[in-house]
């Protein structure tokens, strides 16, 4: 292996691999996402077909948007990471290879078995047993092939953001594991280990720590790497980031039980959920101030460098998203935004307002150096993917909340004999103009990612170095 340059050094093959599949996965998964959200305005588009209907392509939506879109992502930078700051190359070539063609094996497999019908019913887990157990084993690979790069490292101390990759690889492995513990009844049917109201809490112990380990703790990690590097600025407090991080691993994990109020969950485990998810309020904005303090004396880059702000926004709504996680785990607040489009527009500020933005600012960052140039082929395109993604995702949200609170508010009015006064229909009516106002805001996001895969096409098949930095202040 040559050591003349600092590239021979480091395995940019697999980073490369999945920094490209994460554009591809993205595209395919939020197109799904922009066809399902186009059915509940146009219910005909089932096609009166089974694998075509809502209910077989939703969960094929949220898992291609996790694991394909979010977890591709989160393997390419984590990979980039640690090798960066571990100035070392990667544990094993071979290993993490086998879980690039492993991760995609189970992602095509989910793509051919959820719209065929095979599933265990479980949110964000609805995978059957086989795929299940190839999951595991490329995971274990994943966890190996990343926490032996830290052991091999050439530094002294371990750069917070692989505290963060590192947390949310273990953690996932665990979660995954116990939530998916079934038994096999044939070649694609399990049924779980768990039963009743024990079930329901393992299934959202796992689900929201989904949301808390690899959406939150993951992607943290990718802030606490690209954002710095594209601030040109150190992070603003290496002291708060540590705080940051034990604080918020040690409370999430105990925040599942706010998707279960008012169900057959006892009480004391519903209020314990609600004020742990109160409490992890705190940890949550200190890494948001973290991330966003660490433009200090950087502020004026913003006017000029769209990855940057995409980086930035994306904190904001981790901020925003992040408040209103704790709020609506208040059982008061609860009691209206339960089962409503008021979650589904939660979900969507974290998932396309953090998870997808920081991603798509950390690729603009880290393909330039995976193939060699000094930037993008164009930073007028990024601008324009910039604000397609921005409007994209408050136009999803603004008619996700008002949709949600109106719905929550029709559902509870009663008349002076006690009688409802609106139907479940008329909810449903009154939902339909909102539901075109996300389908639009769905729209504008694909857009903004098919910009990004010209944009990413036409920078890898640049000439090697063709693409020079630009003096920066120059873009507009």
């Amino acid at each position: 292996m040559s050591h003349t340059s600092s590239h021979a050094d480091y395995n940019y093959t697999v980073v490369r691999q999945f920094a490209l599949v994460t554009v591809l996965w993205g595209i395919i998964g939020m197109a799904v996402g922009v066809f399902i959200a186009a059915q509940l305005v146009w219910p005909q588009l089932n096609f009166d077909t089974p694998w075509l209907t809502f209910s077989r392509l939703r969960p094929l939506h949220t898992n291609a948007v996790i694991f394909a879109f979010g977890t591709s992502a989160l393997f390419a930078t984590s990979y980039y990471v640690v090798q960066r700051t571990c100035q070392t190359r990667l544990f094993s070539d071979g290993l993490a290879a086998f879980t690039f063609w492993g991760w995609q094996a189970v992602l095509v497999a989910a793509a051919i078995s959820l719209p065929l019908g095979y599933t265990t019913s479980k949110e964000y887990a609805e995978l059957e047993w086989p795929i299940d157990i190839a999951i595991a084993v490329v995971w274990v690979a994943y966890a190996v092939v990343f926490f032996g790069t830290l052991v091999k490292r050439k530094t002294s101390h371990i750069y917070v953001a692989n505290w963060f990759f590192g947390a949310f690889i273990l953690t996932v492995a665990v979660l995954h594991i116990v939530n998916s513990a079934e038994v096999p009844v044939s070649a694609m049917k399990s049924y779980s280990m768990y039963a009743g109201a024990v079930d329901a809490m393992a299934q959202w112990w796992y689900g929201h720590n989904a949301v808390g380990f690899l959406l939150t703790a993951g992607f943290l990690g990718m802030m606490y790497y690209f954002v710095p590097k594209q601030a040109g600025r150190p992070v603003y407090s290496y002291r708060l980031s540590i705080v940051h991080f034990w604080a918020l691993i040690a409370t999430y994990i105990w925040a599942g039980p706010h998707h279960l109020h008012y169900t057959a969950l006892p009480d004391w485990t519903q209020s314990l959920g609600m004020v742990m998810s109160i409490i992890l309020f705190a940890p949550s904005w200190g890494g948001m101030i973290n991330g966003i303090m660490t433009l200090s004396g950087a502020w004026h880059k913003l006017r000029n460098d769209p990855i940057l702000r995409f980086l930035i926004v994306s904190l904001s709504f981790y901020g925003m998203s992040t408040f209103e996680g704790p709020m609506m785990a208040i059982k008061t607040v609860n009691a209206l935004s339960h089962y409503t489009d008021w979650t589904i527009g939660h979900v969507h500020s974290g998932a396309l307002g953090w998870v997808a933005m920081v991603s798509i600012g950390s690729l603009y960052h880290l393909i330039p150096v995976l193939f060699g140039q000094g930037r993008m082929y164009s930073t007028k395109l990024i601008n324009v993917h910039f604000w397609l993604a921005t409007i994209g995702v408050v136009l999803y949200i603004v008619a996700m909340w008002i949709s949600g609170v109106m719905q929550g508010l029709m559902w509870k009015a009663v008349n002076p004999d006690g009688t409802l006064v609106y139907s479940f229909v008329d909810g449903v009516v009154a939902s339909k103009p909102f539901y075109f106002m996300r389908f639009v805001g769905g729209c504008f996001f694909v857009v903004g990612m098919l910009v990004m895969a010209y944009n990413t096409w036409r920078t890898v098949f640049a000439p090697k170095g063709a693409l020079a930095p630009e003096p920066i202040e120059q873009v507009a």
